[in-house]
């Protein structure tokens, strides 16, 4: 194995695309982590208020944002595994880049198959972003339903 600096520079120049896109994702994996730490950090005061209703009669209200809010978890989840599965797999991609140029191997279908299966990851995980989203936006349209009839019943 004999690399020229030509020849290095030619594998840093096709791994630039694949970097780019791992940016990206890292970037989602940032947004997708902090939007579960607050699920999380929501869903813990709700199970303290509940608990703490121990003579009280069950709050519906509160069982049922509990409900949507593991939901919007189990989603979340799903989502970042996705989208660390499309990382590693850009990050195979821009290996596999790096020795079959270095090595002459021929990983142009290996190459091609890490890239479609990284891309099909990164759109699973956009999928069940977008599925949290309409679970965290059906929550709130319902807690604005239900403050709407609090003040009604409030001036009566």
């Amino acid at each position: 194995m004999n690399l020229q600096l030509g020849d290095v520079s030619h594998i840093i120049q096709l791994s630039i695309a694949p970097v780019f896109l791992l940016t990206g994702v890292g970037t989602k994996l940032s947004v997708l982590t902090s939007r579960l730490a607050r699920i999380i950090d929501r869903s813990r005061v709700l199970e303290d208020l509940l608990h703490g209703q121990i003579d009280a009669p069950p709050n519906p209200a509160l069982e049922e944002e509990l409900h949507e809010l593991y939901e919007r978890s189990h989603l979340i989840n799903r989502a970042i595994t996705l989208s660390t599965s499309c990382g590693l797999l850009i990050c195979l991609v821009i290996a596999a880049l790096f020795t079959g140029d270095a090595t002459g191997l021929n990983l142009d279908k290996l190459i091609a198959a890490l890239f479609v299966g990284g891309v099909l990851s990164l759109i699973g995980s956009f999928i069940y972003f977008m599925r949290e989203i309409v679970v965290a936006t059906k929550t709130l349209t319902r807690q604005r339903k239900l403050g709407r009839r609090k003040i009604k019943s409030q001036q009566n």
